[in-house]
């Protein structure tokens, strides 16, 4: 799913809400400056994380393009404005370890930023060096959460990122999936190694792990980040031109993606969600949907109802 069909389709949801009635949108934050967004408790610490941030995959993958940086950028600072602080990167996500590394200086808000990235798995030495590239891209000598990239195998541990983690190299631990292929590994590894962090896709066009992996994290004792919100594009490819349900207003909701990023926060497991963003009004947009009300989980089986005749 390209970025450019991802982009349509929100503009056309959120014009769709903006006819509607609903509050424009801004790059800027006076409209609901008032409003608080919401945190949730890291369990292993009890450091409390906003529960809206974002991820880098494909749309910090970029380079030379001075119109993109400056755009990224300030999508940066309406996170941090907005009270976020959550940005999830990779190796594997082309450029964009070595684009927030040029982020960071150019706005400072790395003081501001609860900086998460992965490692794959590999030997020793190597995922070892992995570590040691991202931060030379990152230009950091730690990082909030290091995370162990889609385990695929039972027996995978997370042994050295625990040094790290006692080196000062990181905060917090994890392991982060997309592929419910691995979710056997997945959920052996929840089990036995009981991370700070535990990252999965999770969105209503994709509901599976909610019944098995996120119980699990959550009897482990992980904080739970959710990936591909919008499951790849698909949930806006359903949504794109169809007016916002009544139901919406009953959880504060004015636009689609507020509508997505709500239903995944009324489960309380939940930590944080990571939409990937590339335009501060789109990030404005994800903000609110941790403020006001949510969904309890009465409401969350009419949204799916009601998303699945769409």
């Amino acid at each position: 799913m390209t970025n450019e069909f991802l982009n349509l389709s929100r503009r056309q949801t959120l014009a769709l809400a903006a006819a509607a009635g609903a509050t424009a949108l801004s790059p800027a934050f006076p409209a609901f400056a008032q409003a608080a967004l919401l945190a949730r408790k890291i369990p292993s610490t009890g450091e409390m994380l906003p529960s809206v941030g974002i991820g880098t995959a494909i749309i910090f993958d970029f380079q030379d393009d001075k119109e993109k940086f400056d755009m990224r950028a300030n999508v940066l600072k309406t996170l941090v404005a907005g009270g976020g602080k959550l940005v999830d990167t990779a190796p594997s996500y082309g450029q964009a370890e070595a684009r927030l590394g040029d982020l960071f200086p150019a706005t400072g808000l790395r003081d501001k930023i609860f900086l998460a990235t992965k490692v794959r798995v590999n030997n020793r030495e190597a995922t070892t060096a992995e570590m040691k590239a991202s931060f030379a891209r990152l230009k950091v000598d730690k990082v909030e959460l290091m995370q162990l990239h889609n385990p695929s195998k039972p027996d995978q541990d997370l042994a050295l990122l625990r040094e790290w983690k006692a080196q000062g190299l990181c905060k917090y631990i994890g392991i982060s999936s997309s592929f419910d292929r691995d979710y056997d590994a997945v959920e052996a590894i929840l089990k036995r190694e009981k991370p700070d962090f535990f990252q999965i896709d999770f969105s209503m066009v994709d509901r599976n792990s909610e019944e098995r992996l996120i119980p699990t994290a959550q009897d482990a004792g992980c904080a739970v980040l959710t990936n591909l919100p919008f499951g790849r594009g698909r949930f806006f490819k359903a949504t794109a031109g169809k007016p916002l349900p009544d139901i919406a207003k009953e959880i504060d909701a004015t636009s689609w993606a507020q509508f997505g990023l709500k239903w995944l926060l009324g489960n309380p497991t939940v930590t944080a969600v990571i939409p990937g963003t590339d335009r501060p009004e789109y990030m404005t947009d994800n903000l609110k949907a941790g403020m006001g009300r949510l969904p309890d989980q009465a409401m969350r089986k009419r949204m799916v109802e009601i998303f699945e005749k769409l």
